[in-house]
């Protein structure tokens, strides 16, 4: 048996209970080990009477038991010109690497992560289809997950920096994302990104409140209200929903 299911299994035996196991494997958790394909809309108002809507793939494959791979296709739609304009966003592949994952004390167990995720921008940035920038971004977090509760806490530092297109990415972010299990089939999840530009001297913050059902051990569905923080912010407000396929 190796070190991660070692790790899981210890976790679960030393509380007697499987709670801890189904909240960090919940695919909401980006840090969680587990195979999944996300079909999603999201749309977001950014003020001023215009819009972006994406649809997008978003999803996961464990390549080993301790590496992941995360892989995202976006299309947008918007008319921040003042015309209705629609294309391919960007591409997102993102790999995830488990350096450890230990029991903490009789209530908490940890698993942490670093990884590299790479953007490649597909859209036009005069249409407002695209960023106008390819990116790399190095990343770090731990999850810690709550036996008791089914609670789970994943903090994340990230740093953007572009390397290709007309636009100069410069930015750190950093996250918090609270995932907590209810009702047998449901979820919650809370995830707050605070990124700086270190170019503008800009914090364009932003809050998902998720609520999902498991609707069988293959299949869940969500729901995203999104909010805009600060004077800062991209968008003032969204709403998103998804359909979840695990296997």
């Amino acid at each position: 048996m190796n070190r991660l299911k070692q790790s899981s299994l210890a976790i679960v035996m030393a509380l007697g209970t499987g709670v801890p196991a189904v909240a960090e494997e919940n695919a909401s958790n980006p840090l969680a080990a587990v195979n999944n394909t996300d079909f999603r809309y999201q749309f977001r108002d950014l003020s001023g009477g215009v819009d972006r809507q994406s649809y997008f793939i978003d999803g996961a494959y464990m390549l080993r038991d301790d590496l992941k791979l995360k892989y995202e296709l976006h299309y947008n739609s918007t008319d921040i010109t003042g015309t209705r304009e629609e294309d391919f966003e960007k591409v997102i592949l993102k790999t995830i690497y488990f350096p450890s994952e230990s029991v903490l004390n009789e209530t908490w167990g940890m698993r942490t992560a670093i990884g590299l995720e790479w953007s490649l921008d597909l859209g036009d940035t005069a249409k407002g289809t695209g960023s106008g920038a390819d990116t790399l971004a190095p990343f770090g977090g731990v999850a810690f997950a709550n036996a008791k509760t089914g609670l789970t806490l994943i903090p994340l530092v990230q740093h953007f920096e572009s390397y290709n297109g007309s636009t100069d990415v410069s930015q750190t972010a950093l996250r918090l994302i609270a995932l907590q299990p209810f009702a047998q089939d449901y979820w919650a999840k809370l995830d707050l990104i605070v990124p700086y530009d270190w170019n503008n001297d800009t914090v364009a913050a932003s809050a998902e409140i998720q609520i999902g059902y498991n609707v069988s051990r293959k299949l869940a569905v969500y729901g995203d209200l999104l909010v805009g923080l600060g004077h800062d912010r991209s968008f003032d407000s969204g709403l998103g929903v998804g359909l979840r396929v695990k296997y």
